[in-house]
């Protein structure tokens, strides 16, 4: 009985390190919190645990229409959070994007891998439903500057984040600075360096498999030239067909120029 236990085991270790490797070539990976999750922008402090790995996939499409000019976004994510101690979650993060430019006089297409992520999730109180996490992060240019798929250079940035939960609701704030910097001189020219962002996030549980989800947030707006931040709201659902697998759909809205006019989500988290 163990042999057979060692051999189901090394099977199973076997499929997953196929299906992470996968995944990581074909639609790319990224970081998931243990309480919102996707299709939330603002993240919360929780974490998955010493020990147990989380996987979330996940796909975006972005519409705008401003000026003469219709861009189109789509990007597919996967997530890897690893809790390395009960409140430390290590994450990697990496972005597939494909976009599409159209004006009066011609389109530009593009596609491909847009700048890994790595970062750590530290939840430092939690006291009585509130709790409070760090998570810097630091990115690694490894998209294609000349497609706009990338800085070039390696960014860095920290984010401070506060939840608190009482059933059947759990509020999320998120507070964030980063700096950007750039390989090719247009960009250092046309973008600012520093961006801060804030965003606000509830959640409500109305049954026992089903929570519905609100956000809204605000940037620093990179473009030199526009002293208007891109804002949005959202609003979605998270589905647990499982304990360990959840579903998820959002839409996201901008509410100003510079955020795009509308934006769809979903992704598909499971965790062991």
């Amino acid at each position: 009985m163990k042999r057979i236990q060692k051999v189901f085991f090394m099977m199973t270790n076997k499929r997953l390190s196929c299906l992470v490797v996968t995944v990581a070539l074909t639609v790319m990976l990224g970081a998931v919190p243990a309480f919102g999750g996707h299709p939330l922008i603002t993240d919360d402090t929780g974490t998955q645990g010493k020990g147990k790995t989380q996987i979330e996939l996940t796909g975006q499409y972005d519409h705008d229409d401003e000026k003469g000019v219709k861009s189109e976004n789509w990007e597919a994510k996967a997530a890897l959070s690893y809790g390395l101690f009960d409140s430390l979650d290590l994450v990697l993060e990496t972005p597939y994007s494909w976009t599409s430019t159209k004006d009066s006089e011609r389109t530009i297409r593009n596609n491909g891998p847009a700048d890994l992520s790595f970062a750590m999730k530290w939840r430092f109180f939690e006291d009585e439903g509130l709790s409070f996490a760090l998570k810097p992060s630091v990115t690694i240019p490894t998209g294609d500057e000349d497609k706009g798929l990338g800085n070039g250079r390696s960014s860095y940035g920290i984010t401070t984040i506060a939840t608190y939960a009482k059933d059947p609701w759990a509020f999320h704030f998120n507070l964030g600075i980063t700096h950007n910097d750039y390989k090719l001189p247009a960009d250092e020219d046309a973008n600012r360096r520093d961006i801060w962002s804030a965003s606000f996030a509830t959640e409500l549980q109305v049954a026992k498999r089903v929570r519905l989800v609100a956000n809204v947030g605000m940037e620093r707006n990179s473009d030199v030239e526009s002293d208007t931040h891109p804002a949005f709201s959202l609003g979605g659902v998270i589905y647990s067909l499982t304990e360990n697998i959840d579903i998820d759909a959002g839409v996201k809205w901008g509410i100003n120029g510079p955020e795009p006019d509308i934006s769809f989500l979903a992704g598909l988290a499971f965790r062991f």
